[in-house]
Order: structure tokens, then C-alpha cells, then sequence
């Protein structure tokens, strides 16, 4: 009976540590599940946070774009309407200057005239 109640015993324990092990076993398939679910939401979570900040960038590149072009054709239309009247002021000083010239350049050439024939006593 010793033989016996020792390989009952023998036997229970090992039944016993099989159904340990057989728990324990499911306790790190269960434990590895939710670790992948959690990495899974994470994952999905990174990706959401990823696009919504492309799509904000995209959106902030294309307004700043928009504003650089507006400013630029305003710089531009600004320039050319002040070259345009720097060329009409240009112009009008330049029409001034000539009519003012004009009657300095008919006076001088009235006052200093000199004959161009000989006087009878140089030759």
C-alpha cells in the first residue's frame, strides 16, 4: 500500500503540476494576445495622429503658398506702378530740360556769332 499511495501521490503531483503548467501556459498565450492587441491600437493610433499632422502640414503649406503668391503679385504690381511713374517723371524732367534748353541754345547761337567772311583789312 505504500507502493501505492506513493504512486498515487507521484502521480497527482505531476497531474497537478501538468495543470500548472497547462494554466500557466494559458495565462502567457492570453497575456501575448492582449500585448498584440495593445501594439495593434498603438500602431493604429500612430497612424491617425501621422495622417491628421500630414493633412495639417499639407493644408499649412498650401495657405502659405497662397499668401507668398498673393504678396508676390502685390510686390510685383507695386514695382511696376512705381517704375511707371518713375518713367513718366523721368520723362516729363527730360521734356522740361529739352524745351528749356531749346531757347538757351537759339540765344548763344545769336550773341556769339562772328562773320565768316574776311574783313577787307586781313587780307
Amino acid at each position: 500500500m505504500k507502493i501505492s499511495s506513493l504512486i498515487i501521490t507521484l502521480v497527482a503531483a505531476i497531474a497537478v503540476a501538468v495543470l500548472a503548467q497547462e494554466g500557466t501556459i494559458e495565462d502567457v498565450k492570453h497575456g501575448a494576445k492582449k500585448a498584440g492587441e495593445t501594439v495593434k491600437n498603438g500602431l493604429e493610433t500612430a497612424g491617425k495622429k501621422t495622417k491628421e499632422a500630414a493633412e495639417t502640414v499639407g493644408e499649412k503649406t498650401k495657405e502659405t503658398a497662397e499668401t507668398v503668391g498673393r504678396k508676390t503679385k502685390q510686390t510685383a504690381e507695386t514695382v511696376g506702378e512705381k517704375t511707371k511713374e518713375t518713367a513718366r517723371t523721368v520723362h516729363r524732367k527730360s521734356k522740361k530740360a529739352l524745351k528749356k534748353a531749346k531757347p538757351e541754345a537759339s540765344e548763344r547761337q545769336s550773341t556769339n556769332q562772328t562773320p565768316n567772311t574776311p574783313a577787307p583789312t586781313d587780307r
